[in-house]
């Protein structure tokens, strides 16, 4: 008989047992499981609750389940639904009525929550190292490029000229908000739902914040209903792996931009790379590309999450269940791809001078062109349309402005002297913009040093 049996006359449909059931995914949580009913078992010897020896013995055998479980000599089944009931069920085969104590004052809904808000935290840990490791990867290779000139872009459009460098920081900062995120998700996360009972607490006189400083916590839920029905941090959680992802994607795809015949500007180790069933001389940038399809499956797994809680009456529902296939797809997802997409960037060779070339076409200096008209007294707005009659001039003679002669220079505008050729040199145009947040070699060596060292 199931342990919630007693009310039914007859046992469930094997059919209903496999669909209600979930086991095949929520297996995964049995060491928080087994950690919140031992605080919780803990506490209830502590409160006089169930006695004290029983509530060590409890502790005990489940510490020994955790061992069996490690050790692979438990196989949970689906008759006993989920993670909760199947170590339950276990426990109570090894003690007896001891075990049957176990759950006094608390219900599977609040019990699950637990569970979910533990295994999040400890995955969250994990997660917060996977991203710290790509961000290092990412400083390396931008301390090694510090002065390889290429070609920014807007709209696709080269537009001026940056160091590569100065480009792949970019994606620092976007990962360094991603971390952010999971410190502000821990922190409205980190408040415990045991004690909230099935939705309206309990009669015991359970001590929740005991139970809250034993595993972690920072406080405890202060409405029973929302302890249960709460899954505010399993969307918030599918949202910052999300935004992980949207980075991920958008560095993926200038990648496969960059490693095109028609870039040239990477070249992608051999290691992270693959070949064609029929073509000889393809090498394809399909980690690059899968780390970009799959956004589209942890985006997926946010609106799953949000459909599911969107129409639900407090407090708990069996819906509530679909919150973790989702989650946990989501969280695999991602930490597969950040190892991955990190090997991928460590190994990739930087054609320098690639970038250079790139960086020398499309008129990337235009603007300091007009910027040095500006300094020489011409107002803003005439100094480009000055440079615009230059770039249109330059397309018809299928010329670049840095080879205009001196005679042509001045057609234009007669501010124009020799120090034109040096204020448009690509290395004057990349280390003049030392703003802070701009792309000169001692900007952006001054931020690296500082994200080295904090």
């Amino acid at each position: 008989m199931k342990l919630w049996g007693g009310r039914f006359s007859k046992s469930t449909d094997a059919a209903v047992d496999d669909f209600n059931s979930s086991i095949r995914f929520d297996s995964r949580m049995y060491k928080q499981d087994i950690k919140g009913s031992q605080a919780h078992a803990k506490m209830l010897g502590k409160q006089g609750i169930i006695p004290q020896a029983d509530a060590e013995l409890i502790i005990k055998t489940l510490d020994e389940i955790l061992a069996d479980i490690e050790d692979g000599k438990v196989e949970f089944t689906i008759d006993a639904e989920d993670i909760h009931m199947n170590i339950e069920t276990i426990l109570i085969s090894r003690i007896g009525d001891v075990g049957k104590r176990l759950h006094t004052g608390r219900s599977r809904n609040d019990q699950v929550a637990l569970d979910n808000k533990l295994y999040l935290r400890d995955e969250s840990e994990e997660l917060k190292a996977m991203l710290e490791d790509l961000q290092k990867t990412i400083l390396t290779l931008a301390e090694e490029n510090l002065n390889t000139i290429m070609p920014g872009y807007t709209h696709l459009q080269k537009a001026q000229p940056i160091t590569f460098a100065h480009h792949i920081m970019a994606y620092y900062e976007m990962f360094s908000r991603d971390l952010s995120r999971l410190s502000d998700w821990r922190t409205r996360m980190n408040i415990m739902p045991l004690g909230s009972g099935a939705l309206a607490g309990t009669t015991y006189p359970l001590d929740r914040p005991f139970v809250a400083e034993l595993l972690g916590f920072d406080g405890i839920t202060q409405n029973s209903i929302d302890g249960v029905s709460d899954r505010d941090f399993i969307c918030e959680f599918a949202f910052v792996l999300s935004m992980i992802m949207v980075h991920l994607s958008r560095f993926s795809e200038e990648i496969i931009l960059w490693s095109s015949n028609e870039f040239g500007f990477v070249t992608l180790d051999d290691a992270y790379s693959t070949g064609s069933s029929i073509m000889p001389q393809k090498k394809n940038p399909d980690i690059a590309e899968l780390a970009r399809g799959k956004s589209g499956r942890v985006f997926g797994s946010l609106m799953g999450l949000l459909t599911m809680l969107k129409g639900l009456p407090l407090a708990y529902n069996k819906d509530m269940q679909e919150d973790k296939e989702q989650i946990f797809d989501a969280l695999d997802t991602v930490k597969m791809c950040l190892p991955v997409f990190g090997g991928m960037l460590a190994t990739m060779k930087i054609n320098k001078d690639a970038m250079l070339i790139g960086a020398k076409g499309g008129f990337t200096n235009a603007t300091d062109v007009a910027d040095y008209l500006v300094k020489k007294g011409l107002p803003f707005r005439d100094a480009h349309a000055v440079v615009g009659r230059m770039v249109a001039y330059c397309l018809d003679t299928n010329k670049v402005i840095d080879a205009l002669s001196m005679d042509e220079f001045k057609e234009f505008s007669k501010l124009f002297d020799e120090d034109i050729y040096t204020a448009i040199s690509l290395e004057t145009c990349v280390n003049l913009r030392k703003i802070p947040g701009g792309p000169a070699t001692e900007t952006m060596k001054a931020v690296i040093d500082g994200y080295k060292n904090k």
